[in-house]
């Protein structure tokens, strides 16, 4: 996957992330949480650690530890990364919600229901 000397760089960036984030007075963290996943074909295990570390005025910064089977990597992402992140993840939310709503909508009109705004009163 990566090796030895690309992950022992990783690994210095990851320590001292922790170490500068750790403990510091404007900093609030989350536990670490184990997320372990199978791969659906090969059914081979994969485990992923998982802390967000958030910083008064400078956002979140989440460490992923990844094992699996050809080997581990850690990799710091920092708030600019993690804030990408949170904004594709809104916009699919909106997306899918709005298409659901269009079904929904397209479904109704179909079983012949009119819209509360259209309904007399």
């Amino acid at each position: 996957m990566i090796d030895k000397k690309e992950r022992s760089v990783l690994g210095d960036v990851f320590d001292r992330t922790v170490r500068g984030l750790d403990g510091m007075p404007e900093v609030v963290k989350t536990k670490a949480t184990t997320v372990r996943s199978l791969t659906p074909v090969l059914e081979l295990s994969q485990t992923f650690i998982v802390q967000t570390y958030r910083r008064k005025d400078h956002g979140d910064t989440v460490l992923v530890e990844y094992i699996g089977k050809d080997g581990s990597i850690r990799l710091a992402l920092p708030p600019e990364v993690t804030e990408v992140i949170a904004r594709q993840r809104d916009a699919l939310i909106s997306r899918v919600r709005s298409t659901q709503a269009k079904l929904a909508a397209a479904d109704r009109k179909a079983r012949g229901i009119a819209p509360g705004f259209m309904k007399k009163k």
